[in-house]
């Protein structure tokens, strides 16, 4: 029986990244997916409002896109930053792989390896959720162009690990560009146009051949940034 929590899905509108607030109604303790640097104070103000405890930042993956938060939350409050452990940094305290199971509380966070758009992405999976970062959005996919991606790898990941959990588990992606918040396994598995069960392997390595995509406006300062949990940019 899946142990009721407190949850909230919170938003960052320059990079539409989604982040995620779960904590144990007893303890109070907290965990923190994927947060954006810029908004460290709103989600420390509402750790404050709720009287929560933040005890682990997770981040899906080395983001392109914005820099983490984790580095400075960890300073602030004393928690744990976990993150892939195939990225080889030093800066996370856990380094996480297929099937590793974190406790926060009464909370069971279960590590699931998604390679593809990036080489260490990691997928997280709490009672019937699931935090996908980049691996799998709403009728899309993250890019697969560089950061070690792979169409291939990150097709595997998707039809093999993710579409293999049951069809009601519900699906909170790291961004979103229009307008929706949530899917599930069963909607995307027949809805999502690059990766429903009917497409091939071959047809989703061409789409994701000729997107085309101009590279995120903040890869060069939030890569490096990130490989040191977000502190590198962040001493001028």
């Amino acid at each position: 029986m899946s142990k009721e929590i407190i949850f909230h899905q919170l938003f960052e509108k320059e990079s539409s990244t989604y982040t995620y607030l779960l904590a144990d109604i007893d303890t109070r303790e907290a965990i923190l997916i994927d947060p954006v640097f810029e908004m460290i104070e709103r989600d420390l103000n509402l750790l404050k409002e709720l009287n929560l405890h933040l005890k682990l930042v997770l981040d899906t993956h080395v983001h392109a896109d914005h820099v983490t938060a984790s580095g400075e939350l960890r300073k602030r409050t004393g928690a744990k930053i976990g993150l892939g452990s195939l990225y080889e940094l030093t800066c996370p305290d856990l380094f996480l792989d297929d099937g590793d199971v974190l406790e926060v509380g009464g909370i069971s966070i279960k590590a699931i390896h998604t390679p593809g758009h990036t080489v260490g992405c990691l997928t997280y999976l709490i009672n019937d959720m699931i935090f996908t970062g980049d691996a799998l959005l709403i009728r899309g996919c993250g890019r697969t162009d560089f950061q070690g991606g792979s169409s291939e790898k990150l097709y595997h990941s998707v039809r093999e690990k993710l579409f293999h959990l049951p069809e009601r588990t519900v699906v909170y992606p790291g961004h979103d560009y229009k307008g929706f918040s949530r899917s599930s396994i069963a909607e995307e598995m027949h809805f999502n146009p690059r990766l429903k069960l009917e497409n091939s392997k071959e047809a989703f390595v061409e789409i994701m051949a000729n997107l085309k995509l101009a590279h995120p406006k903040k890869i060069l300062e939030a890569v490096p940034a990130n490989q040191q949990c977000g502190v590198l940019t962040r001493n001028e």
